[in-house]
C-alpha cells in the first residue's frame, strides 16, 4: 500500500495559508517496521512538512528509538544525554522524566502513579506545570475554571556538551479525559487559546521567521546564541514569562560556580536560524530560556543600513537585552493564529518547544525525537509544548 498523506485538523485560530504545508497525518505505512524505501520518503516528507502523525502505532521502547535513529545513525543518546537527568537533581527538567532503563534513550513523562512499566517498578509521574516555573500564576479559582498556560517553550536540546537532535518522537500511551481548557498568554495582547487535555502545541520556525518585519528578519539572519553552560540547571531558580516563551531577568539564575562541573569549550554557540535540508527554507531554532548572550554579525557593505538593528554588529551580554530581543523576534510565532495542536492519545512520546498544561489527571508518554503519536508523531527539532507518554530525540 501506497504512503497517504491527510492535511492535519488546524485549530480555528490558525492562517490555514500559512500553514498549509506543516503537519500531516501518515497512512499506509507503519512506522515501526517500514521498509527502506517507504523509511527514506519518510524522512523526506518530515523535512517537508515538520510533523508527521501516525495513528494507532504499537511500538516498543526499542522501535521507538530505532525509528529516530534512522534521522541520525550516529546518534547514541537521549537529547540530554542518557542516564544524564535521573542523576542531576539541580536540572529543571529532573521532577519529570523517568528513563527506560533497557533503552536509556527513551524517557517516559506523565502524571500519575506508574507500576511495573517497561523495566520501572514505580514511578510516580510529575506533569510539569506553571506553578512550578513562571514568575506569576493563574489563580486557583481561574485554574479550577479551565484556565491554564504553556509551562515552557523548548526545543528537546541539552544545550551544552551535546548538538541537538534531528528529530523527536512522542508516542502517546493514555490522555485524560475531561474538560477542555484555555491557554491564557497572560501578557497583555489578551491572546488566549482553547485546548483539550493533553494538547501538545507545535510552532513552525518557518512561519516564525516568515512573519517577521524585514529588521528582525535581518536580525535572525546574522545572530548566534550562546547558551549558559549546564542551562537547565542554570535556569532552575528563575521564574518565566506569563507566555512560556522566555525568562524574566531578576538576577535568580544559578550562578556559574555553583553549576555541575563545566568546561567552556562544551559550551554551545548555534545560529538562530536553520536550514532545511529539503525544502531550503530558514526556520527559527532558539531555546530563549536558556540563551545567555548573542554575536551579531555586521551588514555586508553593500547591504543597506536604513532601519536595520546593529548594523555594524554586536555582542550582546546584557540578559535584560537578549530576553528582549529574542522575545520580539519568537512572541509572533507563538500566537493563536500560528499553532498546531496534537492531542497525543493511548501510546506515545518525542520533542522542538513544550508548553501545555493541564489538571492532575492520570496521562503517560514515552519521548526520544521530534514525532507525534497511538498515534505516534514526528517532528524536525523545532519549538513545541506537551501526559503519560513515551518520548526519544534523535
Amino acid at each position: 500500500m501506497a504512503i497517504e498523506l491527510a492535511p492535519l485538523p488546524l485549530p480555528p485560530s490558525v492562517d490555514v495559508m500559512q500553514f498549509r504545508d506543516v503537519g500531516r497525518e501518515v497512512k499506509g505505512v507503519d512506522p515501526g517496521s517500514a521498509n527502506p524505501a517507504e523509511l527514506e520518503e519518510l524522512k523526506t516528507l518530515l523535512f517537508k512538512h515538520d510533523i508527521l502523525l501516525f495513528r494507532d502505532c504499537r511500538l516498543s521502547p526499542e522501535k521507538q528509538y530505532a525509528l529516530a535513529k534512522i534521522f541520525d545513525p550516529s546518534s547514541e543518546t537521549f537529547g540530554h544525554g542518557n542516564n544524564k537527568i535521573d542523576r542531576t537533581k539541580k536540572s529543571i527538567l529532573h521532577p519529570y522524566l523517568k528513563t527506560i532503563p533497557r533503552v536509556p534513550q527513551v524517557q517516559l513523562i506523565g502524571n500519575g502513579a506508574v507500576y511495573d512499566h517497561e523495566g520501572i517498578p514505580e514511578a510516580h509521574l510529575k506533569h510539569a506545570s506553571h506553578t512550578a516555573f513562571h514568575k506569576t500564576h493563574i489563580s486557583p479559582a481561574d485554574a479550577a475554571a479551565g484556565a491554564t498556560r504553556f509551562y515552557r517553550w523548548h526545543m528537546d536540546a541539552a544545550l551544552y556538551e551535546l548538538d541537538p537532535p534531528v528529530v523527536t518522537t512522542l508516542y502517546a500511551l493514555a490522555v485524560p479525559r475531561g474538560a477542555p481548557q484555555v491557554v491564557r498568554y497572560d501578557d497583555g495582547k489578551g491572546d488566549e487559546l482553547p485546548v483539550p487535555l493533553a494538547t501538545t502545541a507545535f510552532v513552525s520556525g518557518r512561519t516564525m521567521f516568515e512573519v517577521l518585519p524585514p529588521e528582525l528578519k535581518s536580525l535572525a539572519v546574522r545572530t548566534r546564541v550562546r547558551y549558559a553552560p549546564h542551562p537547565f540547571q542554570w535556569m532552575a531558580p528563575a521564574g518565566a514569562m506569563s507566555d512560556g516563551l522566555g525568562l524574566e531577568t531578576e538576577g535568580k539564575e544559578r550562578p556559574l560556580s555553583e553549576l555541575t562541573e563545566w568546561s567552556e569549550e562544551d559550551v554551545k554557540v548555534y545560529p538562530v536560524l536553520w536550514k532545511n535540508p529539503v525544502t531550503k527554507g530558514l526556520h527559527f531554532m532558539v531555546n530563549a530560556t536558556a540563551a545567555q548572550e548573542l554575536f551579531v554579525a555586521p551588514l555586508p557593505d553593500s547591504a543597506s543600513r536604513e532601519g536595520r538593528l546593529f548594523p555594524n554588529g554586536a555582542h550582546i551580554t546584557d540578559l535584560k537585552e537578549v530576553r528582549e530581543l529574542l522575545h520580539k523576534m519568537q512572541r509572533p510565532g507563538i500566537s493563536p493564529n500560528q499553532l498546531t495542536k496534537l492531542i497525543t492519545t493511548y501510546h506515545a512520546e518525542a520533542a522542538i518547544p513544550r508548553g501545555k498544561t493541564g489538571p492532575r489527571e492520570n496521562a503517560l508518554t514515552h519521548y526520544r525525537a521530534w514525532w507525534a503519536a497511538a498515534c505516534v508523531g514526528l517532528a524536525t527539532r523545532r519549538y513545541h509544548m506537551p501526559f503519560k507518554r513515551r518520548y526519544v530525540t534523535g
